[in-house]
């Protein structure tokens, strides 16, 4: 039997790039997934029967905008009347933006702080008390190496980063007795979607190769020179959602090539 047999998952931003990966690691242990996230019907009703087809468990999908607390709310509860509740939350939608302190548009840093933050701690706050009645529960947020340390005009995205690694550590401290977990994990330059636009800006800018931007952005913070894969931050998951992980409370695992070691 897999080892998350029984249990549902919901995973934010599930429809690509990292939250993807961690869904189908958690399908292959056999937990149930709600996914979440944007794209056209068909491409989610695709990807909703290939998880199903592929790995044998139920799936479900809710569109909330992350951004609205009315709108999490109903996910919280679309996800208690189709499945019973939430064993594991996999806290990942996040959006990005760049610009110096002075020069960032009021209206970005909000929206930052709501999907990247502000979501984190209310789909916390209506899914433990489940969790709580249940006894058992797992609660991953993907934070980023930018929740560790800094870069220069990622003022909302470092600070918001850097919040849900304290929310992370409160969270822990309040569940420290029971058997529900809460860590974070940081990871350094993956090969996203909101990656890829970043490196295809500094292409454009630069008058230089995709390649060649993506070796430099890599070389500016992460000395492996590899991108980290969805798949190894879904089994980093997986394995916090494991019995050896149970006492594992309140980490912020960084998985970045040595970018914070330095």
């Amino acid at each position: 039997m897999s080892s998350l047999q029984g249990k549902v998952a919901l995973v934010t931003g599930s429809t690509s790039g990292i939250g993807l990966g961690i869904a189908q690691s958690l399908a292959r242990q056999g937990a149930s997934i709600l996914f979440n996230g944007f794209g056209s019907a068909d491409d989610i009703a695709k990807l909703q029967a290939e998880t199903q087809a592929t790995f044998g468990v139920k799936t479900a999908y809710h569109g909330a905008d992350l951004s609205k607390v009315a709108e999490i709310e109903a996910l919280a509860q679309f996800a208690i009347s189709t499945f019973g509740g939430v064993d594991i939350l996999v806290n990942n939608a996040g959006i990005q933006y760049v610009a110096p302190v002075e020069d960032f548009p009021v209206e970005r840093w909000d929206s930052v702080i709501a999907i990247n933050l502000s979501s984190v701690f209310h789909t916390t706050r209506l899914l433990l008390p489940g969790m709580k009645q249940r006894g058992w529960g797992r609660i991953v947020n993907i934070a980023s190496a930018h929740g560790l340390v800094a870069s220069a005009q990622k003022a909302a995205y470092v600070a918001a980063k850097h919040g849900v690694v304290g929310l992370t550590k409160v969270v822990a401290l309040e569940t420290a007795q029971l058997s529900i977990t809460c860590n974070a994990i940081c990871p350094g330059w993956v090969l996203t979607p909101l990656v890829q636009k970043q490196i295809d800006a500094k292409a454009a800018a630069q008058g230089i190769s995709v390649a060649e931007a993506s070796k430099q952005l890599l070389g500016e913070k992460q000395p492996s020179l590899q991108f980290v894969t969805p798949e190894q931050l879904g089994e980093l998951t997986v394995f916090l959602c494991s019995d050896a992980a149970s006492n594992v409370r309140g980490a912020a695992w960084n998985v970045d090539g040595g970018w914070v070691a330095q």
